[in-house]
């Protein structure tokens, strides 16, 4: 599987070795959006490129970068996407089968809610820390691995019609889900392979790690 990452200027929440384990376990490019590159410091990797206007990220780092070069695309601070939506719109055009978000979550809840709502705009986008793993559900999916887990599905539109849950201990038939209706909360799978399936609308899965 051809996967991306891509660190974020929020929180790194979880331990160091969750994350070195992480990027160990499945070999992928790296990418950093600005503050992104604290954490990377953190961990002690270098990406293979960094966007953003910088101002979150020391000159330290910065020339670190250039001394190993690693490709920096600076833009100005007034511009019209966030620098984490400015990197995805670049490595989205490429062959990734899936892209993960480090450093995605936590901070500011404007920035937080900006970044959720990118699982919509761009495919197989996923974020992950050590407690969660978020992800927007397609109309028809079939969601493995699974067992045992708990999971929650939020409506991030009007209402998502037609919400049929297999495989869960909850299941549901053709239900109408509104934005605001809690229903979907701490669902479990309880078999290998649970299957989602509905209509219409934007639906996001949470599963807790664990």
């Amino acid at each position: 599987m051809n996967t991306a990452y891509v660190f974020f200027n929020g929180q790194l929440e979880g331990s160091r070795e969750f994350y070195i384990k992480l990027l160990a376990k499945e070999k992928g490019d790296i990418y950093c959006a600005d503050g992104g590159a604290n954490h990377l410091e953190t961990l002690g990797i270098l990406p293979l490129e960094i966007w953003g206007d910088l101002d979150s990220v020391t000159k330290e780092i910065i020339e670190k970068y250039r001394n190993n070069k690693v490709t920096i695309k600076k833009f100005p601070k007034d511009k019209d996407y966030t620098d984490g939506e400015l990197i995805l719109q670049h490595i989205s055009k490429m062959d990734y089968d899936k892209i993960t978000i480090i450093g995605g979550l936590g901070g500011r809840i404007d920035h937080l809610l900006t970044n959720l709502n990118l699982i919509f705009k761009f495919k197989n986008l996923m974020f992950v820390t050590e407690k969660e793993k978020i992800f927007s559900i397609e109309k028809k999916a079939e969601l493995t691995e699974l067992n045992g887990k708990t999971i929650s599905f939020v409506p991030f539109s009007e209402k998502v019609e037609g919400l049929t849950l297999e495989g869960f201990k909850y299941p549901l038939n053709k239900y109408t889900l509104h934005q605001g209706d809690s229903i979907c909360m701490s669902n479990v799978a309880v078999e290998d392979r649970c299957r989602v399936t509905f209509d219409t609308g934007k639906l996001m899965g949470i599963v807790l790690n664990g």
